[in-house]
């Protein structure tokens, strides 16, 4: 039986917006398991995003519980959040949250430079190999106005690889792509998720969930739909058969 990385009950989550309170999150179920690649979806205002800051220790629900790796999050200080998202989370953001002045390998060492028992030469060879892992051996000494918004992404990507973390959160991680360039990123996303790491993506485009091997919908703060994918698109078969207009 596939271990359990993310467990969540009961989850609430307020906002108080001067005498009016927000309830962006009434009470949530959710278990996603070692391997699953799990898509988020909802329109705006469903609660996706608070769902997915409180699954990346960025924001605490009301009340409920959070167990992630089985660790549970209610009972740690800010600093030991801090040290834990930074070990077992990795993040992939749809502005890709580069730092403009700094090579790619600089961008993907960073999160190591938190990590004391990491010294200089394995952060290094870790940010290298991550690199590598995303295709990119090439672009490392690039910056980033020198790449393609496409290698940026896969330059967060790696970012978020390099600490090797139990699970990757990536908020509408194509939503800035287009359509070739968001293939490429979910069938490196699908290959990733091949080799056992297991996958949060907040979306809103039914598309892109169908690359996914689950879909859990939001509405108004609540879970009202999951199932899993039966047909799963192949992101790296569908880059082959798109129109050349598209591949110009």
């Amino acid at each position: 039986m596939k271990k359990t990385i993310i467990e969540v009950k009961s989850l609430r989550k307020d906002f108080h917006v001067g005498e009016i309170t927000v309830h962006a999150l009434k009470g949530i179920d959710l278990e996603i398991k070692e391997g699953e690649f799990v898509a988020i979806m909802g329109t705006s205002g469903s609660g996706k995003s608070t769902m997915l800051n409180i699954l990346g220790c960025l924001d605490k629900p009301t009340s409920g519980t959070y167990h992630l790796d089985g660790i549970s999050m209610s009972e740690l200080s800010k600093n030991e959040l801090a040290a834990l998202r930074n070990n077992k989370l990795g993040f992939v953001f749809q502005s890709y949250n580069l730092l403009p002045r700094t090579t790619a390998l600089e961008n993907v060492e960073l999160p190591l430079f938190y990590n004391s028992k990491v010294k200089a030469k394995e952060r290094r060879e870790r940010a290298i190999a991550a690199l590598e892992a995303v295709g990119l051996a090439d672009r490392m000494h690039h910056m980033p106005n020198q790449m393609s918004g496409g290698q940026q992404q896969r330059v967060a990507i790696a970012r978020s690889l390099v600490n090797d973390p139990v699970v990757i959160l990536a908020d509408e991680a194509t939503g800035n792509l287009d359509t070739r360039t968001s293939y490429e990123i979910m069938a490196l996303l699908q290959d990733l998720n091949s080799k056992g790491k297991t996958i949060v993506f907040v979306t809103h485009e039914p598309d892109i969930a169908r690359f996914m091997t689950r879909n859990v919908v939001f509405r108004d703060g609540h879970i009202i739909r999951e199932e899993t994918v039966t047909i799963r698109n192949n992101a790296a078969e569908m880059l082959k058969a798109l129109p050349k207009e598209e591949l110009v």
